[in-house]
């Protein structure tokens, strides 16, 4: 029998210090969605590896944040902010390193996690589960930061398949992060009507830009009125979905300065599009706008057009 979704495991409120902010070259603020989901990968085959959980394995993530705090800081009340630097560890002669430019971030985030299996765990097999995982995501990294907290009375719940709706209720207060593909290909075809030209990219600026158009009053009086792609479409943010290979995939041990030597690699570039937060009473059931079995982010690879993205398809 092929392994399916028999439940969920609900991780609360993880604290996370000094995640990665910078998600991609032209996108920051908020992590990757790969910076989650690599690190259940990695407690996926945790899972597997244990004899007690050897028939289970983790899938897809529902991403909700609480809290985002990046460390930034700006010196006048209308300068642009920057992210806070630091120049650690300290050499091995004593002297401060020289400072690599990154970006960090404080999160507070609860994620629900898809369990595939062929049947649902008994008692037993549930609560060693949820023990190890709750020690697992306190060990590893996370987007790069370390987790540094998780809820006090109810830190891992598992609950089953179909009861998934009953996960909404524990995200409160939250938002959770959608895919908005439908959106950003809207904000495209009005783009492009505006200007023929106009390519999927300045679709993505125009959607991060505020315009300032003036408007004559009937008095004379120049009144100035505000207009954004985004009005009315919800809170709308730019951000990395995966990678497209542009150049041919090497074998193993051919590219240098790789962090996985062992596997074949390629160059690639970042993919973007945009995602949307929702507030988690708005994720119905089947069928409705936004559907929570909707909301899980999972990996996928095409082979034939070198993509590697992170979707919420069910079924790509």
């Amino acid at each position: 029998m092929s392994d399916s979704v028999i439940g969920y495991l609900l991780f609360k409120k993880v604290v996370i210090e000094g995640a990665n902010a910078i998600s991609s070259p032209l996108t920051f603020g908020f992590p990757a969605i790969t910076g989650f989901l690599g690190s259940f990968h990695a407690m996926s085959r945790k899972v597997a590896a244990l004899d007690e959980l050897d028939n289970l394995s983790l899938c897809g993530v529902l991403l909700a944040c609480h809290e985002c705090h990046p460390q930034i800081y700006r010196d006048k009340s209308y300068s642009n902010y920057t992210f806070n630097q630091t120049r650690n560890p300290i050499k091995k002669d004593g002297k401060t390193a020289s400072i690599i430019e990154e970006g960090k971030c404080r999160l507070v985030m609860s994620f629900a996690v898809e369990v595939l299996g062929s049947n649902r765990p008994d008692e037993a097999k549930t609560e060693i589960l949820m023990t190890k995982t709750k020690q697992w995501i306190q060990q590893q990294r996370m987007a790069g930061g370390s987790v540094q907290g998780i809820d006090r009375f109810n830190p891992v719940q598992f609950i089953s398949y179909d009861d998934v709706d009953a996960i909404t209720a524990h995200l409160l207060p939250a938002f959770v992060l959608m895919d908005a593909q439908e959106e950003f290909t809207e904000i495209i075809n009005e783009v492009q009507a505006d200007n023929p030209d106009a390519t999927p990219l300045d679709a993505l600026i125009e959607v991060c830009a505020l315009h300032h158009i003036p408007e004559t009053q009937k008095n004379g009086d120049t009144k100035w009125a505000a207009a954004s792609r985004k009005t009315g479409r919800g809170w709308l943010v730019p951000m990395p979905i995966g990678y497209q290979g542009i150049s041919e995939l090497y074998d193993a041990g051919v590219m240098q300065n790789v962090r996985n030597p062992e596997y074949p690699s390629q160059y690639v570039e970042a993919i973007y599009s945009l995602g949307k937060w929702v507030y988690p009473q708005r994720l119905g059931g089947a069928y409705s706008e936004y559907d929570i079995t909707n909301a899980f982010w999972r990996y996928h690879y095409d082979n034939e057009q070198n993509l590697y993205l992170v979707t919420q398809e069910p079924e790509f």
